[in-house]
């Protein structure tokens, strides 16, 4: 097949939609497939990298706003989108969100009356506490942006969403086309259990104590992660053998570094800042337990990265994330913005040393139902699905 990818992030960009949609163009193209990407350009600037069987057009773009370092925003694009479908002439379209980039492919997809899957990694909470609007707003707002994405999504063929509660999320806000739930998947070449780590070297590299039990979170340090509840959860709990490491960079870090200062934490939590890409499975390999505090996941490829690494989880019952966090069985879960039960929950991991290795097997049994592979050969059989849709219109 030709299959055109459109969405409005991609490498070096490492938010979740970003990291998918990587894997899946580069599977895909693994897969024999031709993949032609289209996102807005990093460098501002139009460019193209082509590696194989994928190539990926960067078109004109300009940064969407202060502190949103990994976000750009095309400058109109619908006469170059046009040739580019003209030139590629895919069998299929698949769009990553409902963002200018993405409407203009959808349009020009529908004029050749294309195929389109769409696939969608949004919430209103992603974007509403940015806004800073008054809490009697948020419900008229919230109306609004699903009213925003419908307006892509009704136009597809096929919908997908990364996991089950996510595609109901969607469904009640009756879309046309059909819902599937495919997840966005995790390498488990990359990252797996390994025991060779070098996990007190890692922790020294990183500031780390390597006498105590250590919590670990990966992700942005943006609002909507709740990291607040993590530090605060340490201030509660007051244990000199508990170490929480905050890895990652966004625009909440000056937030985060301010309260963990006004609760006095001290070496009780180390922010690492970015963690490079070659020393990611390694650092999830010596952490002993993964945090996710987070009320917005529609999958969080973070926690599924540290499944596959084997740790125990401790995360909000909120969202998706139950559904790669049972609790009692490869770790807990607290009530969402709850510090005083996350603290709970962190002393009983911390104390039950034993269940550890039971915990992070259960981890690795629930990563291997979402192998990368699997995933692509899922959005395989979609794409000849809303070919034969297509086809029967």
């Amino acid at each position: 097949m030709r299959i055109l990818i459109s969405g409005q992030t991609y490498h070096p960009a490492l938010n979740g939609q970003a990291v998918f949609t990587v894997h899946l163009a580069e599977g895909l193209a693994q897969a024999g497939h031709q993949v032609l990407v289209i996102v807005p350009s990093d460098l501002r600037r139009p460019y193209v990298v082509s590696h194989g069987q994928l190539r990926v057009e960067k078109v004109a773009a300009v940064p969407f706003g202060r502190g949103l370092g990994d976000v750009y925003l095309n400058l109109p694009a619908g006469r170059q989108v046009g040739r580019l479908l003209g030139e590629f002439q895919p069998d299929i379209v698949h769009i990553q969100d409902h963002y200018p980039l993405c409407r203009a492919v959808l349009a020009a997809g529908r004029r050749r009356r294309i195929a389109v899957v769409g696939t969608n990694h949004f919430l209103p909470e992603n974007i509403l506490h940015y806004l800073k609007m008054p809490r009697w707003a948020s419900r008229p707002l919230t109306y609004l942006a699903w009213r925003w994405v419908l307006d892509v999504y009704n136009r597809a063929d096929v919908a997908t969403t990364p996991t089950e509660t996510a595609a109901s999320i969607l469904r009640r806000q009756h879309p046309r086309p059909p819902v599937y739930p495919i997840s966005c998947g995790v390498d488990l070449a990359l990252f797996r259990a390994d025991p060779a780590v070098d996990a007190a070297a890692l922790r020294r590299r990183y500031g780390l104590a390597e006498d105590r039990t250590l919590f670990l979170f990966v992700g942005r340090l943006d609002q909507e992660k709740r990291l607040e509840v993590l530090l605060r959860a340490m201030a509660c709990l007051d244990r000199a053998d508990v170490q929480l490491a905050i890895a990652g960079r966004g625009r909440h870090a000056c937030v985060l570094h301010d309260l963990a200062q006004e609760l006095a934490l001290d070496k009780g939590v180390v922010f690492t800042g970015f963690v490079p890409a070659e020393d990611l499975p390694g650092l999830l390999n010596s952490a002993d337990i993964f945090a996710m505090p987070s009320e917005a996941e529609l999958q969080s490829i973070a926690t599924l990265e540290a499944l596959a690494c084997g740790r125990p989880v401790l995360a909000a019952n909120a969202r998706a994330l139950p559904e790669l966090v049972k609790n009692g069985v490869n770790g807990y879960l607290f009530e969402p913005g709850n510090h005083h039960e996350a603290a709970r929950r962190m002393s009983q991991l911390a104390d039950e040393r034993c269940r550890w290795a039971e915990m992070g097997a259960a981890s690795l049994a629930t990563a291997r139902l979402h192998n990368i592979e699997g995933t692509v050969r899922r959005y395989e059989e979609l794409y000849r699905y809303a070919l034969e849709l297509r086809r029967e219109t």
